[in-house]
């Protein structure tokens, strides 16, 4: 089994940021990609950004390109989502996720995709 904890959510102006960090215990060896998603009220849960644990190879969605960066350190097994320019349609509950297993194609932007998830860490962006 895999365990996720999420930290670093919060209130934040708009144009503001924040770090979040998402720390993986247990069965991590054979971690493959994590992701970030996101799930605004009433709205179903959307991806943000994903990183590929070896090569570090690293996908964005659209909507945070060039404003969001997701990193990753290897010795401390934990994923970082930097978030900067936030804006009021950024607040969201946010969730790690965790696969195991390799995949080809862009299984990395389908929650169905992953195995393991977080508890969620709430980002509130005030206009």
């Amino acid at each position: 089994q895999v365990q996720l904890v999420e930290s670093g959510g919060g209130l934040v102006q708009a144009g503001g940021s924040l770090r979040l960090s998402c720390a993986a215990s247990g069965r991590t060896f054979s971690t493959y990609t994590m992701g970030w998603f996101r799930q605004a009220a009433g709205k179903e849960r959307e991806f943000v950004a994903a990183i590929r644990w070896f090569s570090g190879n690293t996908y964005n969605a659209n909507s945070v390109k060039g404003r969001f960066t997701i990193s990753r350190d290897n010795v401390k097994k934990t994923v970082y989502l930097q978030m900067n320019s936030l804006k009021p349609e950024d607040t969201a509950v946010y969730y790690c996720a965790l696969r195991s297993s390799a995949a080809s194609g862009t299984f990395y932007a389908l929650p169905q995709s992953y195995d393991y998830w977080g508890q969620g860490t709430q980002v509130t962006v005030s206009s």
